[in-house]
């Protein structure tokens, strides 16, 4: 009886053609194999007796078909290493398109937005999946609720009320596949209820806008002054997007008086607020600001991610909805991809063991002395340079001189330093008069090379 692919260890897709025989046809469907790179240099072949095993040929055809490849130096044979594919160039097919070159990585990256991932706890996040795994119920590994798993549900209804004053029950928490993935639920939705205009702030990542667009929705950017996004221009919206807790990027958190406006406006109109809390878990030199949803959850979405705490790669977000979104979303959702299983189920046991916490403690402690270090940096070697925005968060705005930032933007690439300039980051139609700044992500290198990092910014520094 033939042995599976699975006892060999190794699978090999081959199409012989009839032309000339079989030998000639198997030769021929190796060889355009490896000069196309199907199969890369180095490849071990299927011994002779399992590839005839597999294409119902008799083994010396494979046999001999092995011999003209080698002989014709397609191939290399050893006694013991058995047949492998040799070293030698590879031919892209006939209409390939070429390979497009990979820009350059620069030496040091202060771009926002992404955490040290050097500093992701790996030991702590496998103990958590082993455990979870172990726990976990045979239908675990199903489908599923759209909403997601029911203990990572559990176990964010618990920490957002404990650590953010959201106030919630696991039937309103959704989990999504990252912040993005929340906009693209959120926004047909939206525009099925009839919302037509979404206010955003002047300042923001532009990727949001654009889905929101592509939802059908129109943005309009809301007033920016020195204290912040004025949340009383809202007239005409039917939805507001904001990040009342830690603006992005300009740093400030949403006054009082504005907060209690976005809210009474919702209140009003039947408006729906969109609360994006990147990373309230990161605060320095003032107390927690509360989640804007715990003034009023029948009018405000929390959304929250692990992207900032954790990781990016997770692709673990999640939604705190109204009552009366939350069949909607959940709807919506059960349309587009679902979260890994698996990583919920490590988060939520993550949560509950009381490790998310200690790691968020750990990382505060470490982005604020990266966050003292650029301020003292500063004041020694560019003291006309103001940071801003830095009480929160992991980055920092410098405030340049007029006309400055794209200069200091191309030197930094010079240096293989890469920065986020302000100007990037400014809503097309905002009306707030623009700045030159740099928005530095101290977050995102290394604890090995931040003095490095350091170093090459106030190089280039006015």
């Amino acid at each position: 009886m033939a042995k599976s692919w699975a006892t060999f260890g190794v699978d090999l897709h081959l199409e012989p053609t009839g032309a000339g025989g079989l030998r000639r046809g198997l030769t021929d469907a190796l060889r355009d194999a490896v000069r196309t790179g199907r199969l890369a240099p180095g490849t071990r072949l299927p011994s002779s007796r399992t590839l005839a095993a597999d294409l119902g040929i008799a083994r010396n055809t494979v046999a001999e078909a092995y011999g003209d490849l080698v002989a014709e130096g397609w191939l290399t044979a050893r006694q013991g290493s058995g047949t492998l594919v040799a070293e030698r160039p590879v031919v892209p097919p006939t209409g390939t398109a070429p390979r497009r070159r990979e820009p350059g990585r620069p030496t040091h990256n202060l771009v926002p937005g992404t955490p040290d991932l050097a500093s992701f706890p790996r030991a702590e996040w496998l103990r958590a999946a082993r455990r979870a795994v172990t726990g976990a119920p045979s239908d675990a590994f199903g489908y599923g609720d759209p909403r997601g798993r029911p203990e990572l549900r559990a176990a964010l209804a618990g920490y957002l009320s404990r650590a953010r004053g959201v106030r919630t029950h696991p039937d309103g928490v959704l989990v999504c596949a990252g912040f993005s993935q929340g906009l693209r639920i959120l926004g047909p939705v939206l525009r099925a209820r009839g919302a037509r205009t979404v206010a955003v702030e002047s300042y923001g990542l532009p990727r949001h806008w654009e889905l929101l667009t592509a939802a059908g929705l129109g943005t309009r950017p809301l007033p920016y002054d020195e204290l912040g996004t004025d949340t009383r221009e809202l007239a005409g919206a039917q939805a507001a997007l904001i990040t009342p807790s830690h603006q992005f990027p300009m740093g400030t958190a949403l006054r009082s008086g504005r907060r209690a406006a976005v809210v009474e406006w919702a209140r009003r109109t039947g408006g729906l607020v969109l609360e994006d809390d990147y990373d309230g878990e990161f605060r320095y030199d003032r107390q927690p600001v509360g989640a804007l949803q715990g003034l009023d959850p029948d009018h405000v979405v929390y959304l929250g991610t692990a992207s900032k705490s954790l990781a990016p790669g997770l692709r673990l977000a999640w939604m705190v909805l109204p009552p009366a979104l939350v069949e909607e979303c959940a709807a919506a959702k059960g349309q587009v991809d679902n979260c890994g299983v698996l990583d919920q189920l490590t988060l939520a046991e993550f949560l509950t063991s009381g490790a998310y916490d200690r790691h968020v403690r750990a990382a505060r402690l470490r982005y604020r002395r990266r966050r003292d270090a650029l301020v003292a940096a500063l004041a020694a070697r560019a003291p006309e340079v103001r940071a801003t925005g830095i009480a929160a968060g992991l980055h920092a705005v410098l405030r340049l001189p007029p006309g400055t930032e794209q200069s200091v933007i191309q030197a930094a690439a010079w240096q293989g330093l890469a920065l986020h300039g302000l100007s990037a980051l400014r809503h097309e139609a905002a009306v707030t008069d623009p700045l030159d700044a740099l928005v530095v992500g101290y977050g995102t290198p290394p604890d090995h090379a931040w003095a490095g990092a350091l170093e090459a910014l106030c190089r280039v520094l006015p």
